[in-house]
């Protein structure tokens, strides 16, 4: 995973050969887009990962979202429907919905997707009604959570532009459900699983790409 990557393209080719790829630096050195990218693209006005992040969610072989700790990192469809697995636990939404496991916030933001999607945040906010003096709040935890279980993404990112036509600022996400996005079966490939043997390929997978990690790490890493 030594390489550098400097163009969307490439940061699409790394997340296919290594399956899973966070977004952010964190506690296992070198497992990150951040520790694959020059410094000079972050924040110099030359595009750099955070305008590669809608071209690689919107590109069809991956899966973008605050999926590990609570933190952003793309996933590819080879991996994603272990991942959707384990983390749903044998659950589709309703399901989940039925059982008493989810609450309402939780369904008013999948039913929102479901029907107008994919929704920009504050479309998405709007539809919930969240925002505002009036407005619910928690808006974050809520799509956090939904994202950790698997249940919602993000399918790309819109940004605002000039007179010129240029874009600008920080992209806003726009939510939508694997399944809308990339198709039921593709999503669902793992279910006939149990959610156990999931979490056990997504280990042994982690283990070999990332041979210096401790089993507590990669445990943690995975939730």
């Amino acid at each position: 995973m030594g390489r550098e990557i400097t163009s969307w393209e490439e940061l699409e080719r790394l997340v296919l050969e290594v399956g899973i790829l966070p977004f952010f630096r964190h506690d296992i050195p070198g497992f990150s887009v951040e520790d694959h990218t020059p410094p000079e693209l972050w924040f110099s006005g030359e595009e750099g990962p955070w305008e590669w992040k809608g071209p690689v969610a919107r590109a069809g072989s991956c899966v973008y979202g605050k999926l590990f700790r609570n933190k952003a990192a793309f996933v590819s469809l080879e991996w994603f429907p272990d991942l959707a697995n384990y983390r749903r636990d044998g659950y589709d939404f309703d399901a989940r919905y039925e059982d008493g496991l989810a609450a309402y916030r939780d369904k008013e933001i999948v039913d929102a997707l479901l029907r107008g999607g994919p929704l920009l945040t504050r479309e998405l906010k709007r539809a919930c009604g969240y925002g505002g003096k009036e407005g619910k709040k928690g808006f974050d935890t809520v799509i956090t959570r939904l994202q950790m279980q698997t249940y919602v993404n993000v399918a790309d990112f819109a940004y605002m532009a000039d007179a010129y036509g240029n874009l600008y600022g920080w992209g806003v996400a726009r939510y939508t459900t694997p399944e809308a996005q990339f198709g039921a079966q593709r999503v669902r490939a793992a279910y006939a699983r149990t959610p156990q043997a999931s979490r056990d390929r997504l280990l042994d997978h982690l283990r070999r790409l990332l041979p210096r990690a401790t089993e507590a790490q990669l445990t943690k890493f995975l939730g």
